[in-house]
This record gives structure tokens, sequence and C-alpha cells, in this order.
């Protein structure tokens, strides 16, 4: 799972982002309003975490644009501001949470991975696919009962499948979402990747279909 961070308060950013990362998501960190527009028009993620006060545009005016350009892209408003005014706006201008500063990490992991879920598609939290179970909102992952040690590139792949589950992934599509923006992953890095899951979770789960992606076999 790939997260847009906008946040002005540069130790506020790091230490979410830092929190964000050990709980294996890919977290990229805008620092103005300018440039995290620019990032959610051109980039993929699985939500933002968008702050009201920024510099050079506001997140109100950056969420009404996504808004209006059809960006679906779940937002989760991150804010000192704790008016109901602004609760107000911030949700008439098409966000789909709010948390207040100061905030607990874990409500805020917590509220992204619901985000998430349910922006794929899941009502219930507990996703299935034969052996394996992936429990999106708490992120754990298990087999047969089992819980399946993974490192954090391939959480990232096998709970971005299991959100999908039977529909092929293209590749890029699932590379955008499992390396934060200043990666560099060689071309056979996401093969690598999904060689070591096969052999954790079982090499027939995940099927490979040629010139487009994956596909973790819906069971």
């Amino acid at each position: 799972m790939r997260i847009l961070l906008v946040e002005d308060d540069a130790a506020l950013a790091e230490a979410t982002a830092k929190a964000l990362r050990a709980e294996h998501f890919a977290v990229d960190v805008a620092a103005n309003g300018e440039d995290g527009a620019h990032l959610g028009d051109t980039e993929s993620y699985d939500a933002a975490v968008l702050d009201l006060g920024l510099p050079r545009k506001s997140g109100i005016t950056v969420l009404e644009e996504w808004r209006a350009a059809g960006r679906a892209l779940p937002v989760l408003i991150l804010t000192a501001r704790d008016g109901w005014s602004e609760k107000v706006a911030g949700f008439r201008a098409g966000a789909d949470d709010y948390l207040t500063k100061p905030f607990r990490i874990e409500e805020l992991v917590m509220r992204l991975r619901a985000l998430v879920r349910r922006s794929a598609g899941h009502a219930a939290a507990r996703i299935v696919c034969g052996p394996i179970t992936f429990d999106a909102q708490t992120g754990q992952v298990e087999r047969d009962g089992l819980p399946l040690r993974l490192t954090a590139l391939e959480w990232r792949v096998l709970s971005t499948l299991m959100l999908r589950k039977g529909v092929v992934v293209e590749r890029l599509d699932l590379m955008e979402h499992i390396y934060e923006g200043d990666a560099d992953p060689d071309s056979n890095s996401l093969e690598v990747i999904v060689g070591r899951l096969r052999k954790k979770i079982g090499a027939d789960l995940i099927e490979t279909v040629r010139g487009r992606g994956y596909r973790i076999i819906a069971a």
C-alpha cells in the first residue's frame, strides 16, 4: 500500500512517515499544497493524508481540484483545526475521513487501512484466498491460521493482490503501489519478490499472466 502524506510540519511529517513505514506502508511526502496536488495527479496511491493549512495551496483547494478532476483517491484530512465548520468544509470538498491533531499513530493506521479496504470494495476485513487470510484492518497475514512473516515489500505485493483477488494486477500498476517515488528498482525486482512470496504462501496461489501481470487465485 502506498500513501501520499501532505504535511508542512517537517518534524511531524518525518515522524508520521517513519511510523507508517514501520507498518509496511510505502510513503511519499509533500511539504506544500502545490507539490501534494501534483503528486496526487501524477502518481498512484492507495490513500492520501492531507493537512489543511498548507503553504502555496490549501488542503481544501487541493482536495477540491482532485475531486473536480475525477480523482477517486481516498483522502483523510489530518489537521489541528477541530471546529465543526472546518470538518464540514473538508467533507464537502470530498474528504473520506477526518482526524485532528494531536493524534495516535495507531488510529491513523487503522483509519487508513479501513479507507483502502473500503475503496477496494471489501465490506469485511478478512480476505481469504485458499490457506491465506489477510486481515485488511490489522494488516495481519496468516497461512493455515498461523502468522506469516513477510518483508515490507512482500507484504505490499501480497496485500495489493489480496485486495484485488481474482483480478489481474498489471505489472506497472503493482510496482507503483509498492515502491516509493524516489525508489529505483531494477527490472527483475518484482519477479524476485513474487518468487519469495510463492515459497512462503504456495507456488500455485499467485498466477503469472504473461504480458500483463499477476493474479492471486480467488479460492
